[in-house]
């Protein structure tokens, strides 16, 4: 099962790190195009919350449902896909605080892509270097978010 990690520095506190990541609108703010996200259902950030979400890229939707576990309010969190394009994805988010003005993100996602021509999309759209621009740009929207504040 491939595994995928990213981490990376941000010049705020532990807590408006983690205020950032909590905001119900911050999964669109961290897709980057071309992706475009339509939110259908997001719970305040808490355990068993729910984010139910279409992926659009380009024409082609990817409709999504995660349940939201391990919640610690200042920490981070786990989203496991319950409904999804993948056969499994588990993304846990970890915040912690490097310096009283520094935070250390940690990215860590397990995933399983499905079996035949069902997972040949996202064995594109989740490949390592697809996941690295991802998460690249997500580093810089979060410190372009809350560096500063």
């Amino acid at each position: 099962m491939p595994i995928f990690e990213y981490a990376f520095e941000v010049r705020a506190p532990l807590a408006a790190v983690a205020q950032f990541h909590r905001d119900t609108r911050a999964l669109k703010r961290l897709s980057p195009p071309p992706l475009v996200v339509q939110l259908h259902r997001v719970d305040p950030l808490a355990e068993g919350a729910v984010a139910e979400f279409t992926l659009w890229l380009g024409p082609l939707p990817l409709r999504w449902t995660a349940i939201h576990t391990a919640v610690d309010p200042l920490h981070g969190f786990t989203d496991t896909q319950t409904r999804g394009p993948l056969q499994r994805w588990r993304h846990t988010h970890r915040f912690t605080a490097a310096g009283p003005q520094t935070t250390l993100v940690t990215e860590h996602i397990e995933f399983e892509h499905r079996p035949g021509p069902a997972g040949w999309l996202t064995r594109v759209l989740f490949a390592p270097l697809s996941l690295r621009f991802l998460f690249a740009y997500r580093r810089w929207v979060t410190r372009r978010a809350v560096e500063g504040r």
